[in-house]
Formats: C-alpha cells, sequence, structure tokens
C-alpha cells in the first residue's frame, strides 16, 4: 500500500509539473533558445550567482507568460521571430547598461504583443470538408501550428441528367487553394458509396471539370475527385450521377417531326379523275378503244348525217327543177 501511494503522489506532480509547464510555454519559448535567454540575464546580472541568474529567468518567463494564448498565420512565424531576435539584442543592450531588468521585460513583453496582435490571421474555416491548409494556424501555447479538423471526404452530391443529355461534375470546393502545383484525379464506381475500394481510376479524366455527353444508362454512378496539393491530398468529391427520363427535348421534337412523316405517308392517296376523250380522239388515236356506247352514238350520227344529207339533195333538186 505504501509503495501503490508512493507512485500516486509521484505521478500527482509529474502531472502538475507537467500542467505547470504547457502552461508557462509562450511566444518566447517558442522564438529564442535557452542560451539565448541566459545571455539576456548574464547581461543583467552576471553568470557567477547562479540564484540570481535563475531569478531573472524565471522574471524573464513570467513577463511572457500572457503571450501563450496568441495565435496568428502559420506563415507569419519568420516575422515573428526576427522581431524576437531583435528584442534579444536590444534587451542585451540594456543589460550592458546595468537597467532593471524586470521593467525591461515588461515593456519587452508588451511590445511583442503589440506586434503579434498586428500579424496576419489565417484564414477561417470553411465546413463540410477538406484540408484547408491556408487555414494553418500558429499558436504559442505549446509552439505548434494547427488547421481545421474537417473531414477530407465530401458529402456525396446527387447530380440528375435525362438521357442523352449531357452531365459536368465541377471539382470545385469552397475554401481557397494554393495557387500552383494543384492536381486532380477522377475515379468510378457504379455503386452510391465513398468507400475507394469500389472505385476504378478513369485515366482520360485529368481536369477540374469532368463531362459526360451523351449521358446514357450505363453512366449511372459515383464519380469521385481527389484534388491534390504537390503529394498531400486535399479534398475528396463525389457525385452521384442518376440517368432520368426520357431523352431530351430535341430528340423528342425530332421523333414527333418523324411520326408526323409516317403519319402523311400512310394516308389514302388523292383520287385522280380519269381522263375521258372525245369521240374524234377515240376514232384518230383509239378506234379500238370503243365502247358500245361509242358505237351506238356514232351510229345514230351517221344517221342523222344521212338524213340530212338526204334533205339538202331534194332541195337542190326541187329548187333547180322548179324553174325560179
Amino acid at each position: 500500500m505504501a509503495l501503490v501511494a508512493w507512485v500516486s503522489a509521484v505521478a500527482s506532480v509529474l502531472l502538475a509539473l507537467l500542467v505547470f509547464w504547457a502552461s508557462t510555454q509562450a511566444c518566447l519559448f517558442c522564438f529564442t533558445t535557452r542560451v539565448a535567454r541566459l545571455r539576456v540575464c548574464h547581461s543583467f546580472v552576471g553568470w557567477k550567482d547562479s540564484l540570481k541568474v535563475n531569478q531573472c529567468l524565471e522574471n524573464y518567463q513570467l513577463a511572457f507568460k500572457k503571450l501563450s494564448i496568441l495565435e496568428f498565420d502559420y506563415n507569419e512565424r519568420n516575422r515573428l521571430h526576427d522581431t524576437f531576435m531583435q528584442m534579444t539584442n536590444s534587451l542585451q543592450q540594456q543589460g550592458l547598461a546595468k537597467g532593471p531588468y524586470d521593467v525591461a521585460f515588461r515593456r519587452a513583453a508588451e511590445k511583442q504583443k503589440m506586434i503579434i496582435l498586428q500579424l496576419k490571421r489565417a484564414h477561417a474555416c470553411t465546413p463540410p470538408c477538406g484540408v484547408q491548409e491556408l487555414t494553418r494556424t500558429f499558436t504559442c501555447y505549446g509552439c505548434y501550428s494547427y488547421v481545421c479538423k474537417l473531414p477530407l471526404n465530401c458529402p456525396v452530391q446527387d447530380v440528375s441528367v435525362h438521357q442523352g443529355g449531357q452531365a459536368l461534375f465541377p471539382c470545385v470546393v469552397n475554401f481557397p487553394l494554393p495557387k500552383e502545383e494543384i492536381t486532380y484525379s477522377w475515379k468510378f464506381s457504379p455503386l452510391r458509396t465513398q468507400s475507394m475500394s469500389y472505385f476504378r481510376l478513369l485515366p482520360e479524366a485529368r481536369g477540374l471539370v469532368a463531362r459526360i455527353r451523351p449521358v446514357k444508362p450505363i453512366h449511372g454512378g459515383t464519380y469521385s475527385c481527389l484534388i491534390k496539393h504537390v503529394v498531400l491530398p486535399v479534398a475528396r468529391l463525389y457525385f452521384f450521377l442518376n440517368v432520368t427520363g426520357p431523352t431530351p427535348r430535341q430528340e423528342t421534337e425530332l421523333q414527333v417531326t418523324f411520326r408526323e412523316v409516317v403519319r402523311w405517308a400512310r394516308k389514302e392517296p388523292e383520287a385522280v379523275e380519269p381522263v375521258k376523250p372525245s369521240l374524234g380522239q377515240l376514232l384518230t388515236h383509239h378506234p379500238w378503244d370503243l365502247t358500245w356506247a361509242d358505237l351506238c352514238l356514232l351510229a345514230m350520227a351517221m344517221a342523222a348525217m344521212a338524213a340530212a344529207l338526204t334533205v339538202l339533195v331534194w332541195m337542190f333538186c326541187w329548187w333547180y327543177f322548179s324553174g325560179y
């Protein structure tokens, strides 16, 4: 029992020390070394009295403790590092002048805080997905950087296209990307899924936008686009293509026109009035086409002509012999 109590006490002490150490990690520890801090204290109190040196270091650290919660854009680190180097040189000069170190440390900490507050802030996180490198933030609490904790995979977007139409898949995210060395790769799965084990690579699709035209039922499925910066994945987008409905309007109109043509072709042809030649035309060109009616008419006409000729001859003879 005594051993267990001793181990528990040691663990509690170590935990307390760890918490205290983490809470005192400030920008001073991120951008200066222990050797540089010792040089500053040596310039103020000398290097012979270790107690005074340790007390100076403690005051040095406490003066910058308030800077532990400050955060800024990760790309501003080099600029801030330069300002801490200049501060260290300035403090060494003040130490050589034998000024009070507590006042010098407090003024230096306030000046550095103002500089940090003027640094550029990182981009805000834009949900719902993506490794957004431009949101990388440096925090003096622990001297580390972090980005938005969002998943790499974006939600599936549903795309419905009529058969025979055009499908467009824009591989675009709603957060800023690096301006150079961005690549795109596409994969396809006939299932609605985000598991990459069901996808196959589409080597012909490499650009920002993938297009399918004309869309067929076999094109239905999930299309995945992976955005990379150099070799690091940035975001993976998913598009589920649902091929629906009849053909597009243009093709439907063409089909309607075709049906009209077919319907017109099936209509009864217009009746053609037969040509009825005259009796003279039949006698001249087609005498064998005379019907019985035509023959009767011809006989009656000849009889009438004969009667008329007889009457004319009789009248001529009567006039000639009567003596008038």
